[in-house]
């Protein structure tokens, strides 16, 4: 995606020093053209230290410091840290790229979004898979498509050992982490979904099961806690016609992060919400209380 050299980049502060800020936020916020990024700030501030350095930026000694050097502010931390200082940002006038889900709870989503909705500005969700052409050129094929099922699943053993099997993702488990990726791509392919079903344990295996307002229904099966080398991952499409089908288990992450780049720099830069802010966010969030309910 072309950037105007003559466009300033945005400057972005990153909140967030764990792995997923290491390997994702702030090296593909750094590389720019589109966005530079100014500041990094975690609660533990060693690790920011040692990002920062690695990065070639500052190390704020707090929120404040980090919000006084940025534009916009990338959150990489866990849901309920992201539901407590995403509003802050956002009152302070930041544009805010969010991750999934917004929050642990419906509550803390909705404080987000109600602090969105008073300041005015830009927001964009890192639902990496939405950023891949893959999922693009599915999700126009699915257009057209005459669906009336479809059966998902995000599956691979992350939770068992290694840098995610920690913190809210072993107490909220796989229906949190990974749930708002199927949620979004059955969403788009199939047409808004009115009721959500979960049998299982999230902790463990769960499964969702949506009904569209179109009349379709979609099945998801989710677990990060099974030995498997790689994730396997996907959504198949069922119909009169056949069948249109997505493997992203595949997908190379490394072909998401310019576009995700590039479309919140030019969100940020026009004024124009991205069409996965922080309302879709929202969205995904009641979907997932739907579904904490019934399971």
């Amino acid at each position: 995606m072309e950037w105007d050299p003559a466009t300033p980049p945005v400057a972005v502060g990153l909140v967030g020093a764990g792995p997923w800020a290491a390997t994702m936020h702030g090296p593909v916020l750094a590389a720019g053209p589109q966005t530079r990024l100014t500041a990094v700030w975690a609660r533990r501030a060693g690790a920011a230290a040692d990002l920062a350095a690695r990065l070639d930026t500052y190390a704020a000694g707090s929120f404040e410091d980090l919000l006084s050097r940025c534009e916009a502010v990338a959150f990489a931390v866990p849901p309920d840290v992201q539901a407590e200082l995403a509003p802050r940002a956002a009152r302070a006038g930041k544009a805010l790229l969010l991750e999934k889900p917004l929050a642990l709870d419906l509550g803390g989503a909705r404080a987000i979004a109600d602090a969105v909705t008073e300041s005015g500005v830009v927001t964009q969700l890192v639902l990496t898979k939405r950023y891949h052409p893959a999922t693009r050129a599915f999700l126009a094929a699915a257009r057209d498509f005459d669906a009336i099922g479809a059966r998902s699943r995000y599956l691979h053993g992350a939770f068992l050992d290694g840098a995610m099997a920690t913190g809210w993702r072993l107490t909220s488990g796989a229906m949190y982490d990974l749930g708002p990726h199927l949620l979004d791509l059955a969403d788009a392919a199939l047409g808004p979904i009115e009721h959500v079903h979960a049998t299982g344990d999230s902790r463990r295996w769960i499964e969702l099961t949506c009904r569209h307002h179109s009349g379709a229904v979609s099945q998801m099966s989710l677990s990060g806690a099974v030995g498997l080398a790689a994730s396997h991952a996907g959504i198949e499409l069922y119909g009169p016609a056949g069948t249109l089908a997505l493997d992203f288990g595949t997908v190379d992450h490394a072909e998401c992060w310019p576009v995700l780049r590039a479309e919140f720099a030019a969100a940020v830069r026009t004024g124009v919400p991205h069409v996965l802010d922080v309302r879709h966010g929202l969205m995904l969030q009641q979907l997932l209380d739907l579904a904490a309910v019934s399971s």
